[in-house]
């Protein structure tokens, strides 16, 4: 069988290998014109949108319930106008509207996730080799479950800052939560411990493409704890003490977890190699 060498290809498997069948694979791909992929991208675009207004249809109908789960961190000092329930203040008249309408988008871009990622595969899959391929899927499965895990991590998480900073001046001023300011806090502090749960799919990456190995991140083990910690204090918006400690214990097992996993690739990578000579 004809062969041919990627020569800078990253993601290569041993031996520099590409078979005949998977030139074949992406050249129906390179007879595509510009119009071609333009046109493709756009239907994959209003796919995406479609699922995203329908899942935003069916968020809205649940918003009540999503805001009383977005504000159950909330202590009862959070309002004094509340009469015994927690309420966050709208400044204008059409901000409670477009608040629940937010909620539902952001709900809706949740649930429409498997369909907007399968359009991104579906699109970028015929420019794959047939091993690119296989990466591939397993980056972005494991992103978008270690970004779910890091986001639950976060808000359970988030009545700890939440309370800290209702109580801190409670005795001195009367609380009065805008919706905004919440939240675009809860947004942050969710966002922050959804990127860090991307820490071991980034190292493996870059293990793969040849930046970093398992043992280079063995020997400065030390000084990434430290600087993980470090960073853990600024990453969480709030000012309690146990936010930090959440976030650095978390930092620190997947940094730990992101070494097995790199020892594990080259393992086979080591493996196909031997298969192959």
């Amino acid at each position: 069988m004809a062969t041919r060498r990627i020569e800078d290809d990253p993601l290569e498997i041993p031996g520099n290998l590409v078979s005949e069948s998977e030139e074949a694979d992406t050249s129906e791909l390179s007879n595509m014109s510009l119009l071609d992929h333009l046109e493709e991208l756009r239907w994959r675009i209003v796919k995406s949108l479609i699922a995203i207004v329908i899942c935003t249809v069916v968020t809205f109908f649940f918003r009540v319930q999503i805001m009383d789960f977005l504000t159950r961190p909330l202590p009862a000092a959070a309002n004094a106008l509340g009469g015994g329930k927690v309420k966050l203040v709208v400044t204008g008249i059409g901000e409670g509207f477009t608040t629940h309408l937010l909620l539902a988008l952001v709900g809706g871009f949740v649930l429409a996730l498997p369909v907007i990622l399968y359009q991104v595969w579906a699109f970028i899959v015929p420019g794959l080799y047939q091993h690119e391929k296989k990466y591939a899927v397993s980056f972005i499965v494991a992103g978008l479950l270690l970004f779910l895990a890091g986001l639950v991590l976060g808000y359970i998480v988030l009545s700890y800052p939440v309370n800290w900073l209702v109580n801190f001046a409670s005795d001195s001023f009367t609380e009065l939560i805008s919706v905004s300011s919440y939240f675009k806090f809860v947004a942050l502090f969710l966002l922050a411990f959804g990127l860090v749960f991307e820490i071991p799919l980034v190292l493996t990456f870059l293990s793969l493409i040849g930046v970093i190995t398992a043992e280079t991140l063995s020997r400065k083990r030390a000084a990434s704890h430290v600087g993980m910690w470090i960073a853990a204090t600024f990453l969480t918006p709030g000012a309690d003490f146990y936010s930090p400690i959440f976030l650095g214990v978390a930092m620190s097992g997947l940094f730990e977890l992101s070494i097995g996993l790199i020892k594990l690739t080259q393992r086979m990578r080591e493996r196909n190699e031997r298969a192959q000579s």
